[in-house]
């Protein structure tokens, strides 16, 4: 276990620092094979920005964080923005504390064949107090309280083998999973998120095209928002979402690379847009999002 979360914090804890200047090089790595065909029929989402999608369903805003083709071919266009974040007046995390539900039973089974769950449990506990997760406290809230890193973040996950998900879920079901997970541990505070993880052939309208992963809110039974990110079956998707970015092969690269990005963005900007955002609408990670790996 400890050769584990050594390996998954020198192989992956790269993409905050390289936000926060120690990256070195801010070379985009080569972009992979396009996504497959049928994923890319399946869109449901209407991006504002290639950063900010809106759900046709729901209506719930979601940061997304594209795959490394989208953002290659944005680099290619358009200037990457310089502008600094802006406070939207909402809450940040002064004192995170990450759930994680892994949905479906065949994470016993069959769902994990390249090993996601055991490098995420030894990546989240790594990650809290660590200088890697630092440039989070620099984003304060309206009371002057900071974005915490002064321990472990990591609270608590479970399998969630009472129901499994479809071949294919909405942003709505995967928003009722957080929501389900939420009365499961019991924390429905400002500083709580909820990760639900996907297994292996399970997917997203929007998978591989237009994201790797998300980060939204929605509502807890009692009433309260809570902040959730929707993190589908990295390996799945290739290159596209970051395998082969560090090592070879680097099937697992692309796990951590998201779910740290995702886990600086959700606690700087808990409750999309009222927290820390740029005039375009990127997050702390979307700033040096697929650099310096």
């Amino acid at each position: 276990m400890h050769r584990m979360k050594s390996a998954a914090a020198v192989a992956i804890a790269v993409l905050l620092a390289a936000c926060s200047g120690g990256g070195g090089s801010q070379t985009l790595p080569p972009a992979g094979p396009p996504p497959p065909g049928p994923a890319a029929a399946e869109r449901s989402l209407t991006m504002v920005t290639p950063f900010t999608a809106i759900d046709r369903q729901t209506g719930a805003v979601l940061r997304v964080f594209p795959p490394r083709e989208v953002v290659a071919s944005l680099r290619r266009t358009q200037a990457t923005s310089s502008t600094n974040l802006v406070y939207g007046g909402g809450p940040v995390q002064t004192a995170p504390h990450l759930y994680v539900v892994y949905w479906g039973a065949t994470w016993l089974t069959t769902g994990d064949p390249s090993g996601v769950r055991a490098r995420l449990e030894a990546f989240y506990p790594a990650i809290g107090g660590h200088a890697w997760l630092n440039s989070v406290t620099q984003y304060t809230q309206s009371d002057g309280s900071h974005a915490g890193n002064a321990g472990n973040v990591f609270s608590g996950s479970y399998v969630d083998s009472s129901s499994s998900p479809l071949p294919v879920v909405t942003q709505s079901q995967l928003a009722a999973e957080a929501a389900k997970a939420a009365a499961h541990f019991g924390d429905t505070t400002a500083s709580a998120a909820y990760v639900v993880v996907t297994p292996h052939n399970v997917t997203t309208p929007g998978f591989m095209v237009q994201f790797c992963a998300y980060h939204s809110t929605t509502a807890a039974a009692n009433g309260a928002t809570i902040a959730w990110t929707a993190l589908p079956y990295m390996p799945d998707a290739g290159s596209s979402c970051g395998q082969g970015s560090v090592n070879t092969p680097g099937t697992l690269d692309g796990v951590t690379i998201v779910a740290g990005h995702e886990q600086g963005e959700i606690e700087t900007d808990p409750q999309p847009s009222t927290g820390w955002v740029d005039a375009s609408g990127s997050e702390n990670g979307d700033k040096c999002a697929w650099t310096g790996l």
